[in-house]
């Protein structure tokens, strides 16, 4: 009973994100999360990119230099002195419900894929909203994006928790007790795989020792 709490609590932990297809031709994640603020703010929060996106995941390594604009045609760039990048384009834009860019994020870029990258916000009451973000990315047959899949989710799942952390509290950084709090679940997943190997292991052998032996041929001669 223990086990089954822990994996329980482990679903719950990773129900945002998810990769919903993947092929050598396309993939989708998808990340959906209430967000602790009204349409109008979450909606705002997006497009100020600059104040929430990792600079880790930037050309110019200062997520100052972003910028967006929520409409239609308008450019999510970066821009620094020695260079600039157009990170996607915005293809809709419906204010306080959805944002859309055309978008190959990061290395994706020399691919020559089509990535959409759509945010849809639905108001859950007057001090929340529903945020469901997904990703759709897809190429020719040979480009392996099944391989990319895993990893995309991972970055694009953490700039996501850093716009969370920023619409609720105004600060996107992980605080201390979030870092440990991550640690722990790590530890907490690797003992459920340990125990559920375990208990496959021995429902094995459990069904091994079940099994009726097989009937030895009948040597008796028949008339």
């Amino acid at each position: 009973m223990r086990y089954a709490i822990l994996a329980l609590a482990l679903l719950a932990f990773d129900a945002h994100a998810e990769v919903i297809e993947k092929a050598a031709d396309h993939f989708l994640v998808t990340f959906s999360a209430r967000v602790e603020a009204p349409p109008a703010k979450a909606y705002v929060a997006i497009s100020e990119v600059a104040r929430w996106w990792s600079p880790e995941h930037t050309w110019s390594g200062k997520a100052a230099n972003l910028s967006l604009k929520a409409e239609a045609g308008a450019c999510f760039c970066e821009r620094w002195a020695d260079g600039s990048v157009e990170h996607g384009r915005v293809v809709m834009a419906k204010k306080n419900a959805t944002l859309r860019l055309e978008a190959s994020l990061g290395p994706l870029q020399e691919y020559a894929l089509n990535g959409i990258l759509t945010f849809q916000l639905k108001p859950i009451d007057e001090e929340a909203t529903q945020l469901d973000v997904g990703y759709r990315v897809s190429g020719s047959s040979g480009s392996g994006l099944d391989q990319f899949a895993p990893a995309v989710d991972g970055v694009l799942g953490a700039q996501i928790d850093r716009l969370l952390r920023y619409v609720d509290t105004g600060n996107p950084e992980a605080q201390a007790d979030e870092v440990v709090e991550a640690a722990d679940t790590r530890d907490v997943r690797a003992q459920v795989i340990e125990e559920w190997a375990k208990q496959a292991a021995a429902q094995q052998a459990a069904d091994a020792d079940a099994k009726p032996a097989p009937k030895k041929p009948d040597a008796t001669p028949k008339p």
